[in-house]
């Protein structure tokens, strides 16, 4: 008889992928690009029609550089027509009183539902066109089929909805289908709602996942991180997220590049939550296109090819965070910029999932938002895709401001904070 030994199991790593660990979500969304440009888009999941031994597929006329180009436009209208908006006077002059009121307060639930319903009126307009008008436009038999289950899934509320998608677009930015003359005489309530961020949870995945590893105890106390630029965001309510990240946490603090690759080169860095509050920029990266890169207070770039650098070694260590990215331009579509860069480096090399703005987010909103987040995900009793979800209807309802939606999950909607249970130690 022989001895047998396993040095290796290479199966192990495929049972343990994301999709296969985890709930299936109720709808799953590929858009795959192809060779000549071609997009193939695939759907699946319990809100279809089930279809025998298959999926639902259709191969678009569209082609992925006039859609992500429709993507940054409607990312650019969303600042142009909303976050930048002014209100003037008879001869069209700024009302000295009133600057850029949408951007300098998160609560906008005192402004005249007259002047905020058909700014948002036109964003939805937007979201719809982008989803229904330029992606999936087309004629042929199978297009048209996909393109009405997908609407009738969509048009639903409370799904769990993955976009496995090569495309990288804002999807909680996108909207239901109605009919357009619905849309310019539906209220304000009616507008949010046709937001996808405001009716689903949405993840966003391509062909980034989050690394499952063996369960481990969670630790006496929540261990975060706050990585900071101190000069952002003084006159919002940055100060209390500060606070509310130390309350009965072990909380690091960090301000500078050298003190954030110090931290993210030690193999043993064990994180649950790690916040970003700092500006973020797109930066040339030859020869291919520009990259998203944060600064922290000492002004020095840092990106994915860092972040690569310093965990590539570490695979299987216990590097485990979900990151909120609050960062400006953290989660922003570009036709030219791979804007998933760095949320997507720091999830191949562990993190369970990135937060981030996809537009070019007012601070007032932005310190108010994470607050919102860090208080509910620090308790441990909802996972990232709920919140996220929640705070989209939270800011609509309350603060009759649509920019919740504008924050997007690239993985992540199934982490939870690992708490000790009663008992353990």
């Amino acid at each position: 008889m022989l001895t047998t030994r396993v040095v290796q199991d290479p199966g192990d790593g495929f049972r343990r992928l994301p999709h296969l660990e985890t709930e299936p979500p109720d709808l799953r969304v590929s858009f795959d690009v192809l060779g000549g440009g071609r997009i193939r888009a695939r759907m699946s999941g319990t809100s279809v029609p089930a279809l025998a031994g298959t999926e639902h597929r259709a191969d678009l006329i569209a082609r992925p550089d006039e859609v992500q180009g429709a993507a940054a436009r409607l990312c650019a209208r969303w600042r142009e027509r909303f976050v930048d908006h002014q209100p003037v006077d008879e001869q069209g002059r700024a009302l000295p009183d009133r600057r850029r009121p949408f951007a300098t307060a998160a609560d906008l639930s005192g402004e005249p539902e007259g002047e905020l319903r058909p700014l948002v009126a036109d964003l939805v307009r937007s979201g719809e066109a982008l989803l229904f008008d330029t992606l999936l436009r087309g004629d042929d038999e199978r297009t048209v089929m996909f393109r009405t289950y997908l609407a009738a899934a969509l048009s639903r509320e409370g799904l769990r909805v993955r976009f496995d998608s090569d495309l990288h677009l804002p999807w909680s930015l996108l909207c239901t289908y109605e009919e357009s003359a619905a849309t310019a005489a539906a209220g304000l309530d009616v507008l949010f709602a046709r937001f996808l961020g405001y009716r689903h949870q949405i993840e966003h995945t391509g062909d980034a996942y989050a690394w499952i590893e063996e369960p481990r105890g969670a630790p006496d106390l929540p261990t975060v991180s706050l990585n900071h630029d101190v000069r952002v965001g003084r006159a919002s309510r940055a100060e209390e997220v500060a606070k509310a990240l130390a309350e009965g946490t072990a909380c690091t603090v960090r301000t500078t590049y050298d003190e954030l690759v110090r931290d993210l080169g030690n193999p043993e860095l064990d994180e649950q939550l790690m916040y970003f509050w700092c500006h973020g920029e797109f930066v040339g990266n030859p020869p291919g296109p520009p990259v998203l890169a944060i600064r922290l207070s000492d002004g020095v770039l840092f990106d994915g090819h860092a972040v690569h650098e310093l965990r590539v070694r570490y695979r299987g260590s216990s590097f485990r965070p979900f990151v909120l990215l609050n960062a400006c331009h953290a989660g922003l579509t570009g036709a030219g910029a791979d804007q998933a860069f760095l949320g997507a480096k720091l999830i191949q090399h562990g993190a369970r999932g990135v937060l981030g703005p996809q537009i070019a987010m007012p601070q007032a909103f932005a310190a108010e938002y994470a607050l919102e987040f860090v208080t509910r995900y620090l308790e441990g009793a909802a996972t990232a895709g709920r919140i996220v979800h929640d705070l989209a209807r939270h800011f609509a309802r309350l603060y009759r401001n649509p920019l919740g939606c504008a924050y997007g999950l690239h993985c992540g909607m199934d982490a939870r904070l690992d708490l000790p249970r009663a008992g353990e130690v």
